[in-house]
């Protein structure tokens, strides 16, 4: 529920031209960030033994600082600590050494995540 309000609010700041060209350069550099840390998860499921939690959760957290930068000026407080309860949620370590344990009971949505993942990269939307 957070994910989609944070998105749709992003999508009509944009709409709106309310980001500036520095707002505007710094979400490139979210997106590739965030595509890095997209990319990252993706290998750590397709490769056995690969997952490096630090790798991921610094990854998740240079895209949650550099998203923080370019809306806090834009977003209420409600929607920026809506925005720090989803990245918290995804880079809590407990939370990603389980899912990517290789017996994990979360094995198959995972790679449903990764084919979604797999599917936005494709298509150029991460």
């Amino acid at each position: 529920k957070n994910i989609i309000k944070v998105v749709i609010k992003l999508g009509v700041l944009h709409r709106n031209g309310l980001f500036s060209q520095e707002e505007l350069k710094q979400a490139e550099r979210f997106k590739s960030k965030f595509r890095m840390a997209g990319m990252a998860i993706i290998s750590f499921y397709e490769v056995d033994f690969s997952y490096d939690r630090n790798y991921l959760t610094s990854a998740l957290n240079e895209s949650h600082k550099c998203l923080q930068s370019i809306v806090s000026k834009h977003l209420t407080d409600k929607s920026l600590s809506r925005i720090d309860s989803v990245f918290g949620f995804f880079s809590n370590e407990q939370f990603l050494d389980t899912i990517f344990r290789t017996d994990s009971e979360y094995r198959d949505i995972l790679g449903r995540i990764v084919a979604d993942l797999n599917k936005a990269i494709e298509n150029g939307d991460l």
